[in-house]
């Protein structure tokens, strides 16, 4: 018979597994369905997440999961967690009260040093996921615990054993922040224009990006819908170079020297053909179109690179 630290760390060993199939079938957006359904370990279902953002499945003393939900339209998170610049995320406690079980779950497995999954909700349903992640501060003035990403291969098989050494739980965490904010952008704004390149209506996922009208750099360049436009891998590839330029009537300008070129059929039918036309697909809901200030701060760096 397992020993109670044995089988919570062979539990945990599973769930990882588990995360990395379904990600091979499903790719980086996991749905939630399969994640409150789990997986089964010894004939007992083991399911990753819950109702609550602090998760702890029955076979397990300690938390194995924590979660910060979707955005809502017009709606504020219930816990406004925060993905920082230092290599911490800042988790909420659940509710005020320090002593709630579910934030003594959380800071006993700090003292264990317990690896668990970090969910971050893209929209309803559709999660990301970070693993390993460890609770490495407990801050109760703040309610919040602070918690990094490790690499999951840094330490061998056994991630359990020591807690990881902080620069590389930092430069994990940025890591981790710029992938789930990238990641979950895409999946917004692709959803928004319908799996559809906006300038040429190519419709195969694989070749879309999710392109920043404002870079990520600007002030103003939030990973929001109204920020982004669905573009093919060309099309992108041109507008991030300034190739390709959208008024902020969403007309499509082509660089001159580039307009007077004489090439092949790619450069005219791809480029050249562009000229003078409107976005083909845009989003059909209000707040996810192009915002036109963005649009014509962006249409002036292409006329200055013209």
């Amino acid at each position: 018979m397992m020993d109670e630290d044995s089988s919570d760390h062979q539990i945990r060993a599973a769930a990882f597994e588990f995360l990395d199939r379904l990600t091979l079938q499903h790719g980086e957006v996991l749905p939630s369905t399969e994640l409150r359904g789990g997986f089964s370990f010894d004939g007992q279902r083991v399911p990753l997440m819950g109702p609550q953002g602090i998760f702890k499945p029955a076979v397990l003393e300690w938390p194995l999961s924590i979660t910060t939900v979707p955005v809502v339209p017009g709606k504020a998170r219930p816990y406004e967690d925060e993905l920082g610049n230092d290599g911490f995320l800042r988790y909420r406690y659940r509710g005020t009260e320090p002593g709630h079980k579910d934030n003594r779950g959380l800071r006993e497995a700090m003292q264990r040093k317990l690896p668990l999954v970090y969910f971050y909700g893209v929209e309803r349903g559709q999660y990301l996921a970070e693993w390993p992640v460890f609770i490495v501060g407990d801050e109760p003035q703040q309610l919040t615990f602070t918690v990094q990403v490790d690499d999951p291969f840094a330490s061998g098989q056994d991630v359990a054993d020591q807690l990881p050494d902080d620069a590389r739980r930092a430069y994990a965490t940025r890591l981790a922040k710029q992938r789930l904010h990238q990641l979950a952008f895409r999946h917004r704004v692709l959803r928004a224009y319908r799996d559809c390149c906006a300038m040429c209506r190519l419709h195969h996922r694989d070749l879309l990006d999710a392109a920043h009208i404002l870079p990520d750099t600007h002030p103003e360049g939030e990973p929001a819908t109204s920020n982004g436009l669905a573009l093919c891998k060309l099309h992108h590839a041109a507008f991030d170079r300034n190739i390709v330029g959208v008024r902020p009537d969403s007309v499509i300008e082509i660089r001159r020297d580039v307009l007077e070129e004489i090439d092949g059929p790619m450069l005219r039918h791809g480029l050249q053909d562009l000229q003078g036309q409107a976005l083909l697909v845009v989003p059909r809901g209000l707040r996810d179109r192009p915002n036109t200030k963005f649009l014509d701060e962006r249409y002036q760096i292409f006329r200055a690179a013209s």
